[in-house]
């Protein structure tokens, strides 16, 4: 599980480690209603992982096994 961690969140910051953090807990409502059909392996029996640190980006979503990034466009992207 270690050399997984390590995989995952290779070269985050903790300074985008704490803002994922922030944003798991103020997800948008898109965002939510997504999230109640990634979680819990309800699709293919995949994980998926929410608010995701990769490098200084932080993805809505990401299932580290197959390496896919979901992001939801909203008025966030505007700024």
């Amino acid at each position: 599980m270690e050399e997984l961690e390590k995989t995952m969140y290779f070269r985050a910051k903790s300074d985008i480690l704490e803002a994922a953090r922030i944003l798991r807990k103020s997800m948008t409502i898109p965002e939510k209603l997504l999230w109640d059909k990634l979680k819990e392996k309800q699709i293919y029996g995949l994980r998926f992982r929410r608010q995701h640190p990769i490098e200084f980006f932080i993805a809505d979503f990401y299932c580290h096994q197959i390496r896919l990034v979901v992001e939801i466009d909203g008025e966030i992207h505007n700024q």
